[in-house]
């Protein structure tokens, strides 16, 4: 495995240094705003594949700040290496093989056995991280960003929050934004299904407080482990470990837990029990508000730091953002593992354009009929992959990256009266406002299994006229329409209307949408505008349903109503202000030129417009 080892960075700055020797960082010397401006930067940086930023000139705060690390492809796996990529591959060849364990075997796999040596935590005395030890904690003076004009306030957008199970039951390590309520203060958003909220859970039961420690900066490999969708009570920082090649140093802190010995900084302190705090709004990963709601509190009773501590943030938004880089490199980074965990599984993608719980494709055995319903429902007890809310499935060969070809390739099969189940009354993302309370929803499962049953129509001609208050139609994919609708409030039952008409006959599915123009303009636009504006119980429609043995029957076409609702957040767009303020000071941040502005607003998205796609 020696071949496969790539350059591993022990901290941030490693990671700085060795963009900086690639022309791939640019540090922004210009007096620039956490609140509103530099969050902007950043995004139009990011919608032009550009650099990675280092502001070191931030109003209110002493410390630089870096974003836009892993913004890119290249940079996401530049961070993280091959290395783990390879290790991940190699051990999901060896499972199979090494039961029963014999001596050749053993003997056969003893590069992993080396890799495992090296694995694990290692105790110091002394870090960078301790050379400023302080109870002047002064949150407030932290460089965080304020991102959308609607947000509730600056938050820490990549704390690395560490806690411990109060029965010693393992740790956790995830990033949960931290909005700053004042100088010692916090929100700690744990969402549903999250290991330290579980935690927290179980330290409130019994009325207890629960010490917390929250990194910024450290291993890029830290950052990975934080964010990878382990099942509970699998040790994050072993997986670090793993993923840099090496120990993970730490050291004594003031508190509970010792410190990571290479972070920027680390906040200890203390979740305390029974205590509640608004929090939000907040623009989130899913291109829209969060809105505002109670969460606990981190109480910071330490600040410890490197003297020269670099800050590092985020920025999410619509699509794609920085966590759009890491979410994908970390599915092909675990996706050789999908068959040992459920091993009906042969492939599974989640698509990052729709928040990444909002939608999945998985191609799963099926060597009896229905046996595709039990990888399914595998796949929907696993650990985060619980929150999916729809699933599309299939048995044959299809490249599950491609959206569109993955749709056309299920839609040919399908037999939408015995293939499309939706469970009400479920779960569901706490970001996701499509159902009808906070963290509460419903799942839809859509199966095209075997051979084509049906040939596709690829441009759209229809027999009879489209029906009155039909926008504009664009097909998107072979048997797939994007339709144009009145607003929601104006015709609830536009969906189902329009599904019965028979000018839309022969084509499997049709989205209904506010604006059909930008949602079949691009695979990334259809993924975003479509399922994070739906839920199955209440927006799936049919040109008919009946029930027989229990079972809800669709008769295609089936109607998926996308538009926006009333309730639903709303879309994230920069404040002119702002906007003005960014594109006249361009130059002032940029002096050598050779960054590109991008268009925040439109993101990755295709503005739309154009040609429409036609499939012949």
């Amino acid at each position: 495995m020696s071949d496969s080892r790539s350059e591993s960075f022990p901290d941030l700055r490693a990671f700085l240094d060795r963009l900086r020797r690639d022309r791939d960082l640019v540090e922004v010397t210009a007096p620039a705003d956490p609140r509103l401006e530099i969050p902007e930067i950043h995004r139009r940086v990011i919608a032009a594949g550009g650099p990675a930023l280092l502001f070191t000139n931030v109003k209110g705060s002493e410390l630089p700040l870096a974003t836009n690390l892993f913004g890119t492809a290249r940079r996401a796996e530049l961070a993280f290496g091959s290395r783990p990529l390879a290790l991940v591959r190699r051990l999901a060849e060896l499972v199979p093989t090494l039961l029963p364990p014999t001596a050749a075997k053993l003997w056969g796999a003893r590069d992993l056995l080396r890799e495992a040596r090296q694995i694990g935590l290692r105790r110091a005395r002394r870090g960078p991280v301790t050379e400023v030890v302080t109870h002047d904690v002064a949150l407030d003076r932290l460089p965080a960003l304020t991102s959308w004009p609607e947000d509730g306030g600056p938050f820490l957008t990549l704390p690395l929050v560490y806690t411990e199970h109060p029965d010693g039951q393992g740790h956790n390590l995830g990033i949960y934004r931290m909005q700053i309520h004042g100088p010692r203060l916090a929100g700690m958003h744990w969402q549903i299904g999250k290991g330290g909220g579980f935690h927290h859970a179980a330290a409130e039961a019994r009325g207890a407080e629960l010490p917390a420690t929250v990194f910024l900066g450290g291993p890029p490999a830290l950052i990975l482990a934080a964010i990878a969708p382990l099942p509970e009570n699998v040790p994050e920082l072993l997986l670090a470990s793993l993923l840099a090649g090496e120990r993970l140093r730490r050291v004594p802190g003031p508190g509970a837990h010792p410190l990571v010995a290479t972070a920027e900084i680390a906040l200890v302190g203390r979740v305390p029990a029974g205590v509640r705090h608004p929090e939000g709004p907040f623009g989130d990963h899913y291109g829209y508000y969060s809105l505002r709601h109670d969460y606990p509190v981190f109480e910071a009773d330490w600040l410890c730091r490197r003297r020269d501590a670099i800050f590092p943030a985020t920025v999410v938004g619509k699509p794609r953002q920085e966590d759009f880089f890491i979410g994908d490199l970390l599915q092909e980074l675990l996706s050789p593992l999908f068959p040992l965990a459920m091993p009906g599984v042969v492939d599974l993608w989640s698509y990052g354009e729709t928040g990444y719980h909002a939608l999945a494709a998985a191609r799963v055995r099926e060597r009896y009929r229905r046996e595709a319903l039990v990888s399914a429902f595998r796949i929907l007890g696993e650990g985060q992959l619980a929150l999916t809310k729809f699933l599309l499935v299939t048995d044959r060969a299809v490249d599950l990256r491609d959206f569109r070809a993955t749709l056309t390739h299920l839609l040919a099969r399908t037999r939408p009266e015995t293939d499309l189940y939706v469970f009400s009354h479920t779960a569901m993302d706490t970001l996701d406002y499509t159902g009808p309370a906070v963290n509460e929803g419903s799942k839809g499962v859509w199966l095209g299994l075997g051979d084509p049953v049906r040939e596709l129509p690829g441009e759209f001609r229809p027999a009879v006229p489209p029906p009155p208050g039909s926008g504009p139609v664009e097909v998107f994919c072979p048997g797939c329409l994007v339709i144009g609708a009145p607003p929601y409030a104006a015709e609830p039952e536009a969906a189902a209307r329009l599904a019965r008409h028979p000018a839309f006959a022969g084509w499997p599915l049709l989205v209904l949408t506010d604006e059909p123009r930008r949602a079949a303009a691009s695979a990334i636009n259809f993924l975003w505008t479509t399922f994070t504006r739906f839920e199955p119980a209440a927006d799936l429609h049919a040109a008919a349903t009946a029930i027989r043995r229990q079972h809800l029957v669709f008769t295609p076409p089936i109607a998926i109503d996308a538009r926006m609702k009333p309730g639903y957040p709303d879309e994230l767009v920069c404040d002119p202000e702002t906007a003005a303020l960014v594109t006249r000071r361009w130059r002032e941040y940029f002096p050598a030129g050779g960054v590109e502005m991008g268009d925040s607003d439109t993101a990755h998205l295709d503005p739309g417009g154009g040609a429409p796609l036609r499939f012949v």
